[in-house]
């Protein structure tokens, strides 16, 4: 299984990005998906989830500036960011929770924040 996660990129403060994700229909379709974030020394932390029936959730840090979305017809999952802050770099990766019993997660992509 494979989740093909693109979108990251070097942008100033304040910026925009889009990520996406996208896996096989099969897999997507029964999986909650979230994006996660790792930065140097740190501990991979959850940034934003949502359930195979669209419900979200949202780390407090980004709360009102990223927003996940999902496209059911692309078998894609969107993390839209906003108002981006240098403490917003970090390598992001997807993940599949696939009917809860099994993980996949997609290769990870940088996201930098710098002026």
């Amino acid at each position: 299984v494979q989740l093909q996660a693109s979108g990251g990129g070097l942008v100033q403060p304040g910026g925009s990005l889009r990520l996406s994700c996208q896996t096989s229909g099969v897999i997507f379709r029964d999986s909650d998906m979230g994006w996660y974030r790792q930065a140097p020394g740190k501990q991979r932390e959850l940034v934003a989830a949502i359930t195979s029936g669209s419900s979200t959730n949202y780390a407090d840090s980004v709360k009102g500036r990223f927003t996940i979305s999902r496209d059911n017809a692309k078998n894609t999952v969107y993390l839209q960011m906003n108002s981006l802050k240098p403490e917003d770099t970090a390598v992001y990766y997807c993940k599949a929770n696939f009917r809860r019993l099994r993980i996949y997660w997609g290769q990870g992509t940088q996201v930098t924040v710098s002026s």
